[in-house]
């Protein structure tokens, strides 16, 4: 079954928070993203240009209470670009902003590209589905695994759905049982263990106008574990957003085979956390 994100490109009229038509200034603000939590990210910028041309900059902002820590992606962007090309840090708080109560926010400087979801690149999905494998490889080959102070595990991301695995059989933990963790536990034997993106779907990935992938954005959730997290991840995103027949290229141009048992089982693992 594929997996409908409610993250996307808001469909309507968005309030503009407060704290994010202060930090705009007299700059215009482009609502961009929403995700499945009520964060919202904007652009903030004399123009839409895509080319990086002009002073643009994105914030994300997110109630307290949706439980997002801006912060910690902060701190991994801020690690992971000494190595790779992500968004560069210009703030980040919490304040208490009205009507939302206490939000917090991350403003990041624009970088050159469009996103795989892009109308350009839904127009070329094979173009983007190589882009995707290829920016994968670079960003797994580029970032040290020892120096990674991140954890994306397995054990950690259960171990954020509640309890232990010894809780009573049955028990709710989340959207996950007891049950269905103690199933999870069982994961395959890391196959290479690299500094994961954490999100790595197709709209985190930016291309440059020639096709290639150039940046990533959104890591969040930056950490060690086994590629085929991502991986398995980025080449199913192909499908919900191009359809059918993209996912070969992903891995094709990752320069890896699929593995049919880790790529179900990390597709399991994301769906659960």
């Amino acid at each position: 079954m594929i997996p409908h994100s409610p993250a996307a490109p808001p469909a309507g009229p968005v309030p503009v928070p407060p704290l994010v038509r202060r930090l705009a200034g007299g700059d215009r603000v482009t609502p961009v993203w929403r995700n499945e939590l009520g964060g919202l990210t904007f652009r903030l910028g004399p123009a839409d240009d895509h080319d990086g041309g002009g002073p643009a900059r994105f914030v994300k902002w997110s109630p307290v209470a949706t439980g997002l820590d801006l912060a910690a992606e902060a701190a991994r962007l801020e690690w992971a670009g000494r190595w790779t090309p992500v968004p560069r840090v210009l703030d980040h708080g919490t304040v208490d902003d009205g009507d939302a109560g206490p939000a917090q926010y991350l403003v990041t400087a624009a970088l050159p590209g469009r996103s795989a979801v892009d109308p350009r690149w839904l127009a070329e999905p094979a173009t983007a589905a190589r882009a995707l494998g290829a920016g994968l490889r670079a960003l797994h080959d580029a970032l040290p695994v020892a120096a990674c102070p991140f954890d994306w595990s397995v054990r950690e991301r259960l171990a954020r759905t509640g309890p232990d695995v010894g809780a009573s059989a049955g028990a709710s933990v989340g959207r996950v049982t007891a049950a269905e963790r103690a199933a999870l536990a069982d994961a395959p034997e890391v196959d290479r263990l690299v500094v994961c993106h954490g999100d790595a779907c197709a709209p985190n990935t930016l291309l440059d106008n020639a096709g290639r992938w150039s940046a990533h954005v959104d890591l969040g959730r930056l950490g060690v574990a086994d590629r085929w997290a991502d991986l398995a991840v980025a080449a199913w995103s192909t499908e919900w957003n191009y359809g059918p027949g993209y996912e070969d290229l992903v891995y094709e141009a990752y320069g890896v085979e699929p593995d049919a048992e880790r790529i179900a089982y990390y597709r399991r693992l994301w769906d659960a956390t």
